[in-house]
């Protein structure tokens, strides 16, 4: 089963601290709003704007007019916030991460440099640094039977002990568009999905989800 350190370089959050102490990354979910909040509260007024409660926006920071920011939450340093994105709270927007048009957060954590930038949903849900999702591609969260979610590698299971799990997606993953990531999906580095996929269980890094049955190494 893929730890935190198999998936992230934690340098590239400023949420790295939230992590100590714990092996997966599915373990801070529940914990993001309350980080935030005591986060928030240090980070320095020359830096970020404090525009409504529990909000922390940093001042190079683009929001355009339309867009919603509910609290908890902190925008980093560049990162864009783009016409009517919708962040419904608990959620840190990393340095010069994208959140694009119509796009929905809550409960997650976007690591330095994603991209989510067309008609995505992201909910309870890691995003690791330079990761990408394309166009209309979301993570599923929640199991049609509202059973716990479990993590799948191989014949492995890891109960999560939640409800809610979307996806975790490791350092440069890249999610083709109209992509369902199903609940409890983890994507290792620098691997792919093809477009239109249904992805569920785990990816190895360094790989291309073509199909379920399509799994192939990259060259």
């Amino acid at each position: 089963m893929m730890t935190i350190s198999d998936l992230f370089n934690l340098k590239d959050t400023i949420a790295s601290s939230l992590f100590d102490g714990k092996t997966y990354p599915w373990e801070v979910l529940g914990e993001i709003s309350e980080f935030i909040v005591k986060l928030g509260e240090t980070l320095p007024p020359e830096e970020f704007d404090h525009p409504a409660e529990d909000v922390w926006i940093a001042k190079d920071a683009k929001v355009f007019p339309s867009a919603y920011i509910g609290g908890p939450c902190i925008i980093d340093h560049e990162a864009e916030i783009r016409h009517c994105a919708f962040i419904r709270g608990s959620a840190i927007v990393g340095k010069k991460a994208v959140v694009g048009n119509s796009v929905e957060l809550k409960n997650v954590i976007l690591f330095d440099y994603v991209q989510t930038p067309h008609y995505n949903y992201v909910g309870d849900s890691i995003l690791g640094s330079h990761a990408h999702m394309g166009a209309g591609s979301i993570t599923s969260n929640v199991k049609s039977d509202k059973t716990l979610v479990v993590i799948r590698e191989g014949e492995d299971h890891t109960p999560t002990q939640r409800k809610k799990v979307g996806a975790i997606l490791g350092d440069y993953v890249e999610v083709g568009c109209n992509s369902v990531l199903n609940p409890g999906t983890v994507v290792g580095r620098h691997s792919t999905v093809y477009p239109t996929s249904s992805v569920r269980g785990t990816i190895p890094p360094n790989h291309i989800y073509k199909d379920k049955k399509k799994i192939v190494s990259k060259k």
